[in-house]
């Protein structure tokens, strides 16, 4: 039988590994990643490939063209070990849309205007479909940090956000100021450590500034201040962080 692909511009490009969405659960986050391999096509093999134990719902080309590996009703396995707002089980609510891109390892070239502009295309019509909001709408390190480091700190978030997908506000400059690094200890750290946390960072509320602490400050940087990712909690992290925060309509924003 012929499989229909839920995203209409999709190309069906079907991969063996996925599962039942535990407790039949329906998505309600995307979760963006580059491939991180040295061409698309073997990025594709692998991904269809069942001996990798790895997949993703959707494969976005260099040139634009989608294919979808996994319908969404299926659990793909594009997340690992992960974890976002005190869920763990992140295939099972999600949907992963793998990008082509060398990624870090590659020099970490730019996406392409066509991937970009596909990507789009391909969030709002999942979002809309599943309801997914704006701020579910993430990177593998931020699920993932320390971990992971896709999509990277040059994919064009505020890009997306222009056109209606994903949550952001405009970082604050970088300046002086006071800042809180690894070694820190005290309610200052503790306060970090709850802001992070109650954006949907994966961190222990411990008062102690150590390596996680670091690695989660860095995937954030990545993914809302990347004009610097040092994994110091600066003036202009904490405040892009405040300002996420009160933007998102649990905390009075709209």
């Amino acid at each position: 039988m012929k499989r229909i692909c839920d995203y209409s511009r999709a190309r069906p490009m079907p991969s063996p590994n996925h599962g039942e969405r535990v407790g039949g659960i329906a998505p309600d986050m995307i979760i963006l990643h580059y491939t991180g391999m040295p061409n698309g096509q073997s990025a594709l093999n692998w991904l269809c490939n069942p001996e990798s134990q790895v997949s993703c719902h959707y494969f976005v080309h260099e040139n634009g063209m989608v294919d979808q590996l996994v319908p969404e009703t299926r659990r793909a396995w594009h997340a690992g070990a992960s974890a976002w707002k005190g869920v763990t089980d992140i295939n099972s609510r999600s949907i992963g849309i793998e990008i082509v891109n060398t990624g870090h390892e590659g020099g970490l070239p730019d996406f392409t205007p066509k991937q970009i502009a596909a990507t789009i295309e391909l969030c709002l019509d999942c979002g809309t479909r599943w309801s997914i909001r704006p701020e579910r709408i993430l990177a593998h390190s931020d699920i993932a940090p320390i971990r992971k480091v896709d999509p990277g700190e040059k994919f064009p978030w505020n890009t997306l956000h222009e056109k209606g997908v994903g949550h952001w506000v405009a970082p604050a400059p970088i300046g002086g100021g006071r800042f809180f690094q690894r070694g820190d200890s005290g309610q200052p750290v503790e306060a970090i450590q709850s802001m992070l946390s109650l954006y949907g960072y994966a961190l222990e509320i411990d008062g102690l500034f150590g390596e996680r602490t670091e690695g989660v400050v860095a995937a954030f940087q990545r993914h809302f201040r990347p004009a610097q990712v040092d994994g110091i909690a600066d003036i202009s992290t904490l405040d892009t962080l405040h300002r996420l925060l009160a933007a998102l309509p649990d905390f009075g924003g709209s």
